[in-house]
């Protein structure tokens, strides 16, 4: 039986599994808290540790890692105009892994830029214009950029006919950078799976290494691409094997939501959208979290209705806030973890989805929607401690509130889904199994199969 290991450095723990490769059978598991500290790497020699006592075939086996360790990948987007490139910039960074910390609009000019620079971003992707249209603004920025020295890794994603201008402008001035496809070739089309490939890219050559995470030379052998990025990719496989599938990560800091669907030709490019809805997305709430962000999780359950108005629950959000590390004592500290978790769970698959409304113009009635329509998924997978670590009747409690009450107000979420739990945590290794392995990565992804929510 031949092995592989999948490591996932986390912000906050690092997971690995050994895993059969010819069936994808999981073969044991292992967790440390991410060593940041000292070096990443030592918290992977633990978890090895682990992994050799269970069986012996792991010291010689194959070993594929992702990661989010040190904050994960920082995006800055540059984009000509928020309602096309600008937010096709913000989708295809959130499909890559990343997080953006940043988004330009109208270009780049010598003040945008210094309060770029304050944002710290690990790449910066460079996009606007369809292919052939007007391309002085993005020649403009890729001119801003070589000329006051900008040394952090550029990709260009945006009108064709300008890269090989914008190329000799980026070298002659050494900025490190990589082409890719226009994101918006022409309006209503969203292409991403070019621009997400060279983020991959240039993350693996300049930002693991440069955030110094460790000293062994190992560690950025190890590392494929960032964690988000690889978990999407699970999540494509997992779909391969029962349908429409969406997972919610409810975290400590952010609530992440994956989606793969196959879209209804009607939602494919909705006509009152610019940048068109793609099949494979994913989001992220920076304030939705289990503790970092537990106060405005608090908040979006009252403005949302799905709580109310509680000086308890508001008290129980701030002890999370001011006590990352708290664990529930009680049974009333369990059930607010609980409430929180229901409220990041429901309000970021919310985000994530789209909306329908009926709005009145000059035609009379019309059914207005927008976003993408997770209706029809057939599998809500859940992810994160406080599904895991509970039982599966808190995990359904939580998941299935997500469908609550949603038709009523036009959310396009999903109604009769099986749901899921990702006990063992593999979907990220599933996505590093994926391209290199797919029978063993569609065997890992077997494990994650669903169970009809109570009342359906």
């Amino acid at each position: 039986m031949g092995l592989v290991v999948a490591v996932d450095f986390g912000s906050t723990f690092t997971k690995a599994i050994a895993v059969d490769s010819g069936s994808g059978e999981l073969v044991a598991r292992a967790e440390h808290r991410t060593t940041i500290g000292s070096d990443v790497m030592d918290g992977w020699h633990a978890c090895r540790s682990v992994l050799v006592d269970a069986d012996r075939g792991v010291a010689k086996a194959d070993v594929l890692a992702c990661s989010s360790a040190g904050g994960g990948l920082r995006i800055g987007v540059v984009g000509n105009e928020e309602l096309v490139t600008a937010e096709a910039g913000r989708r295809v960074a959130l499909s890559s892994g990343g997080r953006v910390v940043a988004v330009v609009n109208g270009g780049l000019t010598p003040t945008s830029l210094k309060e770029l620079r304050k944002d710290r971003p690990d790449v910066v992707l460079l996009l606007g214009g369809t292919d052939g249209g007007n391309s002085a603004v993005l020649v403009k920025a890729a001119s801003t950029l070589a000329t006051y020295r900008w040394r952090r890794p550029v990709v260009v994603a945006g009108n064709i006919a300008a890269q090989a201008e914008i190329q000799e402008t980026l070298a002659s001035a050494r900025v490190p950078h990589v082409l890719a496809d226009n994101v918006v070739p022409e309006i209503g089309v969203f292409a991403p799976d070019s621009a997400r490939a060279a983020i991959r890219e240039m993350f693996l050559a300049h930002v693991i290494g440069g955030k110094n995470l460790s000293r062994d030379p190992a560690f950025t052998t190890m590392v494929r691409a960032a964690t988000p990025d690889v978990v999407l990719r699970g999540v494509e496989v997992l779909a391969g094997l029962h349908g429409d599938v969406a997972v919610v990560d409810v975290g400590g800091a952010t609530t992440d939501v994956h989606s793969v669907i196959e879209l209804d030709p009607e939602d494919a490019n909705l006509g009152r959208e610019v940048v068109a809805t793609h099949p494979v997305t994913r989001t992220v709430e920076g304030d939705l979290g289990m503790r970092w962000s537990a106060v405005p999780v608090a908040a979006a359950g009252i403005e949302a209705g799905l709580v109310p108005d509680d000086v308890a629950l508001r008290q129980a959000a701030m002890r999370r806030h001011d006590d990352p590390s708290y664990l529930p004592d009680s049974v009333a500290g369990a059930s607010y973890d609980e409430t929180l978790a229901r409220i990041a769970a429901t309000v970021a698959v919310r985000r994530h989805a789209g909306r329908q409304r009926i709005v009145f113009g000059p035609g009379g009635r019309v059914i207005e929607r927008s976003g993408k329509d997770l209706r029809e998924v057939d599998l809500l997978v859940g992810s994160g401690g406080v599904l895991r670590h509970n039982g599966p009747e808190v995990a359904a409690r939580i998941l299935g509130s997500v469908a609550a009450n949603a038709q009523e107000e036009g959310w396009l979420v999903p109604e009769h889904p099986a749901i899921a739990v990702d006990q063992d945590y593999v979907l990220a290794g599933v996505g590093l199994l994926a391209d290199l392995d797919p029978t063993a990565a569609a065997g890992l992804a077997g494990r994650i199969h669903g169970s009809v929510p109570a009342g359906h």
